[in-house]
């Protein structure tokens, strides 16, 4: 895993989260500047705000860019409102990380009509016209890696639950798909118990994980669509010394999972690259704000892969 540099200081984070935006990149008095206006899902969410450092570090890469990054704290009619304030302030190119991805279609329509670039990045929505681009992971993927290294731990058989994410979002339902797939497929001997969304948040998952032990069922493994639900699951399992006997599965590659890895609290996870979409999303608005060909786009599809992790890979991903 690359490391992440420090794109903005500690007081330019903390200027973000009190204000909901923050403008970078002014370097030339507004002169010849490529206005890009981001409009996040949320900044309250470890792995996002990854994602959000990764594009303003791109950014401070070039003289020409003006990059205005605001906060729709998980909202979607304030989201819509960022995109129609974008609008006002004629910018350039506008980038999205979706609220909810079956709830962009007013957003889309608006961008397009006013013949803008639009970037939608990490979550993707139904149904894009040509001509926007999406910059992110086939989500998918990320369910059928880790469910394939957890079946293959948990010896081909067993009883296991679903942790899902927020069922707004794309990623969820895809990576429980992914999940449910393998299972069909390849370990017909594993049943699923239960699933249940604790939106992507490690104290939900604690929570549902609590009250599955609590039923008494019988659980071999957790397939949580996120480290942060499935590090709250490791908590609850724990808690009552079950730690080993359930083996837990998650999706990011975070550093607290990572280090969990270590610990040996966790089975295994898959990378999603953060640097590789938010660096991604903001260089694609940039270069059809500049009427550019990009050569990482096909079919207006920008696929950052997935990485699975296991115990044998793990530690090459703490570098």
């Amino acid at each position: 895993m690359k490391k992440l540099g420090k794109a903005i200081s500690v007081a330019l984070i903390l200027a973000v989260a009190s204000s909901g935006a923050w403008a970078a990149g002014e370097k030339d008095g507004g002169k010849g500047v490529v206005k890009i206006g981001v409009s996040m899902a949320v900044f309250d969410d470890v792995w996002l705000t990854y994602v959000r450092d990764s594009m303003t570090k791109w950014a401070s890469t070039k003289s020409d860019i003006q990059l205005t990054i605001v906060d729709a704290n998980d909202d979607t009619n304030k989201q819509m409102g960022h995109v129609e304030n974008f609008l006002a302030q004629k910018m350039d190119a506008i980038v999205i990380l979706p609220v909810d991805t079956a709830a962009t279609g007013p957003m889309t329509k608006a961008v397009t009509a006013a013949k803008i670039p639009l970037v939608y990045v990490n979550r993707k929505p139904d149904n894009l016209p040509k001509g926007v681009v999406f910059c992110g992971s086939n989500s998918i993927d990320s369910g059928i890696f880790m469910m394939e290294e957890l079946g293959k731990l948990m010896g081909g058989k067993g009883n296991i639950v679903i942790l899902m994410g927020n069922l707004s979002n794309e990623a969820a339902i895809a990576r429980t798909d992914g999940i449910k797939k393998v299972v069909k497929e390849k370990y017909p001997d594993i049943k699923i118990l239960r699933e249940q969304t604790g939106n992507w948040q490690r104290e939900e998952g604690k929570t549902i994980m609590e009250n599955w032990l609590a039923s008494g069922d019988k659980i071999d493994g957790v397939a949580s669509n996120n480290d942060e639900m499935a590090l709250g699951a490791i908590m609850a399992i724990e808690a009552v010394g079950k730690t080993g006997q359930i083996l837990v599965g998650g999706v990011d590659g975070s550093a607290d999972a990572l280090n969990a890895m270590d610990k040996g609290t966790l089975a295994c996870t898959v990378y999603q690259d953060p640097q590789g979409q938010g660096e991604g999303a903001v260089e694609a608005a940039y270069l059809m704000a500049k009427g550019l060909a990009n050569p990482r786009a096909k079919d207006d599809i920008i696929w950052i892969p997935y990485q699975p992790i296991n115990k044998a890979n793990y530690k090459s991903f703490m570098k």
